[in-house]
């Protein structure tokens, strides 16, 4: 039921920075999905081989930036973003993906706990009293973020259980002083406890973070211009 769920929402999306869906085959046990293929893999896995300077990371962000929005206008919440589910192609584009847990909503009517813990809004560790919607992801972004520039999971190296009763209690994951002061800004924008204090994935295509990667091109986002840090 959930293979067949994601397929039918990656079905209906046609953006550049979404992965696009191809078909599906069914043989007698098997169900094969096949969507684009993203030549370089996840973010994750860039990170881990490389240090990812301010800029990239910024030209990274306003993609995603732009797959949520096209995703939020159509009252979509992902609710599992983080740099695994974020795939990169050889010229510096990336894709949102994984849809295994996305749901179309109307207001805050999501109250299921999803999403994998460490990037989890405070309000979906509480789903179940008020519910939640859109600007879950948008914590997961800011979390995403951090991660991208710091090359470690948010709460790092607190254990599951720890991080998910400090994101209850509205504790943000440390931000180091190091960041650029852009950088930090968007980050601590997104990580806003109160929901309804988060700006809009359309807002945030304005910050001044986002902005700098405006002007470039695609390519030079492209790790393979970097350094192995």
């Amino acid at each position: 039921m959930q293979l067949e769920h994601e397929i039918a929402l990656l079905s209906q999306f046609e953006h550049e920075n979404i992965v696009r869906y191809i078909g599906t085959e069914m043989d007698e046990s098997n169900l094969y999905i096949f969507i684009e293929f993203v030549t370089k893999g996840s973010l994750l896995s860039l990170y881990r081989r490389y240090k990812l300077r301010d800029s990239q990371v910024s030209a990274y962000t306003r993609q995603i930036l732009n797959g949520l929005k096209y995703l939020h206008d159509r009252n979509i919440v992902h609710r599992d973003i983080k740099c695994a589910n974020i795939l990169v192609d050889a010229n510096g584009s990336v894709k949102v993906a994984d849809f295994g847990l996305a749901k179309a909503i109307k207001l805050n009517d999501v109250k299921s706990c999803q999403g994998t813990a460490f990037w989890m809004a405070p309000e979906v560790v509480k789903g179940k009293v008020k519910g939640y919607g859109l600007p879950a992801d948008i914590w997961s972004l800011g979390c995403t973020v951090l991660e991208m520039l710091t090359g470690h999971i948010p709460y790092h190296p607190m254990e599951c259980i720890s991080a998910m009763f400090r994101i209850g209690k509205g504790e943000l994951p440390p931000v180091p002083d190091s960041l650029s002061r852009d950088a930090r800004d968007f980050i601590l924008q997104c990580l806003k406890v109160n929901p309804d204090d988060r700006p809009t994935a359309a807002q945030l295509l304005d910050h001044k973070f986002v902005q700098r990667s405006f002007s470039q091109s695609s390519g030079s986002a492209s790790p393979y211009t970097m350094r192995r840090g």
